[in-house]
């Protein structure tokens, strides 16, 4: 038992109540594990895998995970660390996102210990009435309680009646899969002390809460996200799993090591920095696209950023030759998402020409003539060839 709570409370922020949650597991029987993610975008990433992960050592100790896929909260928009409320989302994109979530997850997830449920199952025919009762198990003074909430409120920033539903909805989540613990971000703490709540108005035992801490992505300040560019998708390629990982501060590494693998920390900490971030990039790309693929990743990285070479099996743009602003070379050729980005990257430094840095001109125009390699920061190459 002991050994199992150590592996439960590896990398937690907080265990609500750890006399609760201990009272469930000596009882012997399976437990229902509960994780609600809003398909809020295409791609999962490592950040949600902290989440996965701890589902998946419950089902390793021999429990079944309800993984939710809130395609009806969705519309709402989680409004958790949010400063201003969250465009609606058409159900076209919702469903569309959800379809790879529900490929994604089984890349941490044992597929025979895991039901994955659609929350619109049960929300929609709640109708009104039923939205009604449970509005009325909250005060608006409670949901002031909330941080996000009460921040807005101060600086008089619009709050809509939709998001005060938004946490009694995930609450009453937990009712209709009869969860016994609940996970989630440590920003999501609100969230899932409703959903104690609602189960008790309901009847039911309420659910032990697991909040687990947010990872930094790769700029290792904010927390990984889309947005923010910073994420690293478990649908990217190994070499962009395998370099953005090696791209990380030796700090954070120890944290990924601690919440994305079960890895003694202590030994790993007696490594060399380097070599126990290489590890780390081979082992998650592994994870996500096999061994062959990470070992190949692994000499690829060596090869370019240690021996300065240019990697091979590089994609291929052909464009017309003659005079073209590199700029609009690199956001054609997909090297750069948009002109100001590639203006960027031109200005620090980041484009180079056949291994050689381009001067810093945004406005810089080349000739295209023959074959050449295009180097757009440190990891994106292109092949450009001239039309015949």
């Amino acid at each position: 038992m002991e050994k199992n709570w150590e592996k439960i409370q590896r990398g937690t922020v907080e265990i609500i109540a750890e006399a609760e949650l201990k009272e469930k597991l000596k009882s012997g029987k399976p437990l229902r594990v509960k994780l609600g993610v809003d398909p809020t975008a295409p791609d999962m990433h490592l950040g949600h895998t902290v989440l996965l992960n701890k589902l998946r050592t419950f089902q390793d100790l021999g429990h079944q995970v309800i993984f939710i896929i809130g395609d009806f909260t969705a519309r709402i928009g989680d409004p958790s660390g949010r400063s201003e409320t969250r465009p609606m989302m058409t159900e076209e994109e919702i469903l569309k996102n959800a379809r790879t979530y529900q490929d994604q997850v089984f890349k941490v997830l044992d597929r025979s210990k895991t039901e994955i449920v659609f929350n619109s199952h049960w929300l929609y025919p709640l109708g009104l009435e039923g939205l009604l009762k449970l509005a009325g198990k909250y005060t608006v003074a409670q949901m002031l309680e909330r941080d996000d909430f009460e921040k807005r409120y101060k600086n008089d920033t619009p709050i809509s009646i939709v998001e005060f539903l938004y946490p009694l909805l995930q609450g009453y989540d937990s009712v209709a899969v009869r969860s016994d613990i609940e996970i989630g971000g440590n920003d999501q703490k609100f969230n899932l002390l409703v959903g104690r709540e609602i189960q008790r108005d309901f009847g039911q035992p309420p659910q032990a809460v697991i909040t687990m801490p947010l990872l930094e992505g790769t700029d290792g300040v904010r927390k990984m996200s889309k947005s923010y560019g910073n994420y690293i998708a478990l649908n990217d390629t190994p070499t962009d799993i395998f370099g953005k990982v090696m791209s990380i501060s030796d700090e954070l590494m120890y944290k990924y090591y601690e919440l994305l693998t079960d890895h003694d920390l202590p030994a790993i900490k007696a490594k060399h920095p380097r070599k126990a971030k290489a590890a780390l990039a081979e082992e998650l790309t592994a994870r996500y696209h096999g061994a062959e693929a990470a070992k190949n990743a692994s000499c690829e990285f060596d090869k370019v950023f240690c021996n300065k070479d240019i990697p091979e099996n590089i994609e291929q743009y052909t464009c017309g030759t003659g005079s073209i602003k590199l700029a609009d070379l690199l956001v054609s050729s997909g090297l750069a998402t948009s002109k100001n980005e590639a203006r960027r990257l031109i200005e620090q430094g980041g484009v180079k020409i056949d291994g050689q840095k381009v001067a810093p001109q945004p406005d810089l125009s080349i000739t295209i003539d023959k074959e050449i390699v295009l180097q757009a920061g440190k990891r994106k190459f292109k092949k450009i060839t001239c039309k015949a």
